[in-house]
């Protein structure tokens, strides 16, 4: 008797895919979006399963709590502020128009106001290359720039934690349960390598690779594998 694919089984409160978020310290994002700069002061460095960096929790003179992520050479006591009239130095949120060329910047939001969504994980940095009229070019940690809007905030500095990856996992117990923290399924079988009644695309005959072809946009869970809605197919023209 067959299993249910991962896109079938998620859902339905198996501990499988169920992320253990009460032991998480919580969301961590830039302060609220006012109009005036405020101010905060670092009353603790914490650590997060949730999270591959070190978080900061800071207490904002109107008396918020809320949790940044740590940048590197900041400690329990230090002053950040958070706003379009605060200093470009370590620590401090501002928006993009106001951060000057080539600073070192992380958490950088996606839309005025989001709290952050790119360049989060440990040891992370992005730069500003340079500033149009129609937005902010950043150049992300993959080396690609992306377009940003001149209101978009970010926070100066390189984020804590880099050299996390150095260090090898040496047994694969220990991987399992560094994805299972944050909800990641390990291991990733290919569905080629499953048996036929748990993928699509599972035989007995690995190297076979026939079954493997696009599928519908609006394909039922237990069919929508592989090349899903695929925009072109066959080789490529030179």
């Amino acid at each position: 008797m067959g299993k249910n694919l991962i896109q079938q089984a998620r859902g339905t409160g198996s501990p499988t895919y169920r992320a253990p978020s009460f032991r998480y310290e919580g969301a961590a994002k830039h302060h609220p979006l006012t109009q005036e700069t405020v101010q905060g002061t670092i009353i603790d460095l914490v650590h997060c399963q949730g999270h591959s960096a070190p978080l900061a929790k800071v207490k904002y003179a109107g008396g918020e709590l809320v949790l940044l992520l740590a940048p590197e050479g900041v400690k329990v006591g230090d002053v950040v502020k958070s706003g379009s009239e605060a200093e470009p130095s370590l620590g401090n949120t501002l928006p993009l128009a106001q951060i000057p060329e080539g600073a070192l910047i992380y958490n950088i939001e996606g839309v005025p106001g989001d709290g952050g969504k790119f360049v989060r994980a440990s040891g992370a940095f992005a730069k500003v290359v340079t500033k149009l009229k129609e937005g902010i070019i950043v150049q992300l940690p993959s080396k690609k720039s992306k377009q940003f809007h001149a209101n978009c905030r970010a926070s100066i500095g390189i984020i804590a934690g880099g050299g996390r990856l150095e260090k090898p996992f040496l047994k694969a117990g220990q991987a399992y349960y560094k994805h299972w923290a944050k909800n990641k399924k390990y291991p990733h079988i290919s569905g080629a390598a499953q048996n036929a009644v748990d993928h699509p695309f599972g035989n007995k005959r690995t190297l076979r690779k026939s079954k493997a072809r696009p599928t519908s946009r609006n394909a039922p869970p237990g069919r929508k594998v592989g090349m899903i809605a695929a925009r072109r197919t066959g080789r490529k023209s030179k």
